[in-house]
């Protein structure tokens, strides 16, 4: 299996994203991973490995580039050339922590949608109290939905939670303002009654407070949504934290208190990151794309690496393609 990596892409390129590659080489004697970027840097954090490829280019998608213009005009960047290996068949899946907007067009234009799928879903898997997570999306490939399309993405979601994340017959719920059925605007209602309909382990309305509590499995809504929710969950995240840093750091006692606790307080962080699943998923394409956190750091790309490497193997893109065929 062959996955590439767009190695200039995020706040931490090229040396996390090149141990992250190093890493994953090591835990999977099935993989080998093509680095695209500037060769002399990424040799700079390279041990020499037989399974690390790299492929030179000086040319880079900024995080400040309007994303469908960079992509049609940076052919030779390096996220644009790890897409078209594999659109070109070279590799199974890439992996960018980039230019998010970016990369959703080097999604869609150089891989290409799967036939059939109207709106492809950016989507990520999100921590649980109970620690088993939960699939969100759409997150943010599409401000707007139209009922069919969430209807979609209760399918790309239950086809990854089922083949990637072992959940046999994955509870599906729908983000709303109430549980009850009549609850929400017309997109909700009317998407209510598709997905009643469309033979998946439909559960009703979910509410934002009952995420982390593990109210489903697979949660869909539109994108400005799911945006949002997401947004809110990272900075209610970092905020707590950054709220018991201050407390356990403000006097003696207290600090003595955090070294005691600084086992669990790991844990607890650990538990929180979402980027120990791995990234968002780009659902709905030809073959995997994942796109990983702008901050990424080496284990958050080894969970990326690790995340593709699985739905590859589990065949997720053409599972997804016979589901939507038969529906």
């Amino acid at each position: 299996m062959k996955i590439s990596i767009d190695a200039m892409g995020g706040d931490h390129a090229p040396k996390e994203v090149v141990g992250g590659a190093v890493k994953a080489v090591k835990a999977f004697s099935d993989l080998t991973v093509v680095l695209y970027g500037d060769k002399a840097r990424i040799r700079e954090h390279l041990e020499e490995h037989d399974r690390i490829e790299i492929v030179h280019t000086e040319e880079q998608i900024l995080a400040t580039d309007e994303p469908v213009r960079a992509v049609r005009r940076k052919k030779n960047s390096s996220m644009v050339l790890a897409a078209q290996s594999v659109s070109d068949g070279i590799a199974d899946a890439c992996i960018s922590a980039g230019n998010t907007g970016a990369l959703m067009a080097a999604g869609l234009f150089v891989v290409g949608r799967i036939e059939g799928i109207e709106r492809p879903a950016l989507s990520p898997t999100l921590p649980t109290i109970d620690g088993k997570g939960f699939v969100l999306l759409d997150v943010g490939a599409n401000a707007d939905a139209k009922a069919e399309h969430i209807v979609q993405y209760a399918y790309m979601g239950s086809v990854y939670a089922e083949k990637v994340r072992g959940i046999h017959s994955p509870r599906v719920g729908l983000l709303n303002i109430g549980t009850e059925e009549k609850k929400g605007n017309e997109l909700t209602k009317e998407a209510y009654g598709l997905l009643k309909e469309a033979g998946i382990h439909f559960i009703g309305n979910v509410e934002a407070r009952d995420l982390l509590d593990g109210a489903a499995d697979v949660v869909v809504t539109d994108g400005f949504t799911g945006n949002m929710v997401l947004k809110t969950l990272e900075g209610t995240a970092l905020g707590m934290f950054k709220m018991m840093k201050e407390a356990l750091t403000s006097n003696m006692k207290s600090k003595l208190a955090a070294a005691v606790l600084k086992p669990q307080l790991k844990e607890l962080k650990t538990k929180l990151d979402y980027s120990e699943y791995g990234g968002a998923g780009l659902f709905g394409l030809k073959a995997p794309v994942i796109k990983a956190h702008g901050s990424s750091d080496a284990n958050a790309i080894y969970n990326a690496v690790r995340q593709a490497r699985e739905m590859v193997q589990n065949e997720v893109s053409s599972t997804i393609r016979k589901m939507i065929e038969k529906n």
